[in-house]
């Protein structure tokens, strides 16, 4: 079985050094050591979120604190080609079903969009608690599938077309999930560094004003397989295969 990982505060790893020890504390530790009830001699792996890996052995076991004897300290390299999730907001916890599955499958950052048939809305305050959500899903996912990087979730927009035009601007491509799209998923061409952003819609669709906006802006409407997908797993889907395009999984 593969060692469980623990996300660490900014700062709690900065001390790491083979045959060092450091403390992981906060309400992560307190998780570890009354939650997932992690014991003394366990061994671990301690996250930062942005790459650093630390793998060590528990000396110690508090309530609400674990002291870790290091072993190794690694750096889990960002991939030259990042993926990125724009996911239209959705009902029923859709959306974050998508964020999860996402996260799981090595997504590098997400979007939130307020689609013009999102039927959630994030308006006000609302918006920053959202994404604040968006995010704890994602280290939580990140943390379920041993991830030493955790996807950045991004301040939700209403307009997509500077995402796209930005994205462009740095050598990378946005690819739109259209059901009438006449190109496919599995022959888009890829850049060999940049993003390639994934935009899925809500419930109801992406509607033809948006569409015309994102491929006027640069955007490339994509085909992803045969069937029609809910918006929760539309995003994953597609991630998944630009996983294995880009030898993400080889």
């Amino acid at each position: 079985m593969t060692r469980p990982v623990f996300l660490a505060t900014a700062g709690e790893l900065d001390p790491a050094a083979p045959g060092g020890t450091v403390v992981l504390g906060g309400d992560e530790g307190r998780h570890a050591a009354t939650v997932r009830r992690i014991r003394t001699g366990e061994e671990i792996d301690l996250v930062d979120g942005a790459g650093l890996r630390v793998t060590g052995t528990v000396a110690d076991v508090s309530r609400d604190r674990l002291t870790v004897t290091v072993s190794a300290v690694a750096t889990d390299e960002s991939p030259a080609v990042r993926l990125v999730l724009v996911q239209a907001l959705a009902k029923g916890g859709r959306d974050e079903q998508a964020v999860e599955a996402a996260t799981e499958l090595g997504v590098d950052a997400i979007v939130p969009w307020q689609a013009a048939r999102s039927v959630s809305l994030w308006r006000g305050a609302k918006a920053e608690k959202g994404r604040i959500r968006w995010q704890a899903i994602a280290a939580s996912a990140a943390k379920q599938s041993r991830r030493a990087r955790v996807p950045t979730v991004h301040e939700a927009t209403g307009d997509l077309t500077a995402v796209v035009t930005a994205m462009l601007a740095g050598g990378g491509t946005v690819l739109v999930l259209h059901e009438e799209a006449a190109e496919s998923l599995t022959a888009a061409l890829l850049p060999e560094a940049g993003e390639v952003a994934v935009v899925v819609g809500p419930e109801g669709g992406i509607t033809d004003v948006e569409l015309a906006a994102l491929q006027q802006a640069g955007a490339r409407a994509v085909l992803a397989g045969p069937h029609v997908l809910r918006t929760s797993t539309a995003g994953p889907a597609a991630l998944a295969v630009l996983a294995s395009r880009l030898g993400r999984w080889d």
